[in-house]
């Protein structure tokens, strides 16, 4: 999991920047909350997954926003791409600083990643009368 991170942090194929940056945060975030620094990674991935989403269906010419569960590959691919997100979103500092503070904020579930978690909730709890047209 920590290898798919890297890659989606890598920038034009520097794979060896883009490990520094994620060890690095690792260890500043993980200095900040005390606790091994897989266990927070694997802690901020957990917390900021999403269990539901919306996707639309076009039905009799109206779209729905459909709640669906979402796949355990999927949620931790989104709470990458959230949590790399936030982090390159916040100004001033290098990328390492950013995401450790982006894995802290995860880790302790506040923040911006765990911010858009609970507005897709609450976009798939808005629509649930729609859930019929699953399928």
């Amino acid at each position: 999991m920590l290898t798919r991170f890297i890659n989606k942090v890598m920038y034009g194929g520097k794979k060896s920047v883009a490990m520094h940056a994620v060890y690095e945060a690792l260890d500043i975030a993980a200095e900040r909350v005390n606790h091994p620094p897989l266990e927070v990674f694997e802690e901020a991935i957990r917390n900021v997954s999403p269990l539901l989403e919306v996707k639309p269906r076009r039905v009799g010419g109206s779209t729905y926003q459909i709640p669906v569960e979402v796949t355990r590959d999927r949620q931790v691919s989104l709470a990458m791409r959230w949590i790399l997100g936030a982090a390159r979103r916040r100004p001033g500092k290098s990328l390492a600083d950013s995401l450790a503070a982006e894995f802290v904020d995860a880790y302790n579930k506040t923040g911006t990643a765990i911010k858009k978690r609970e507005d897709t909730h609450r976009m798939a709890e808005a629509n649930r009368a729609f859930a019929h047209y699953r399928w």
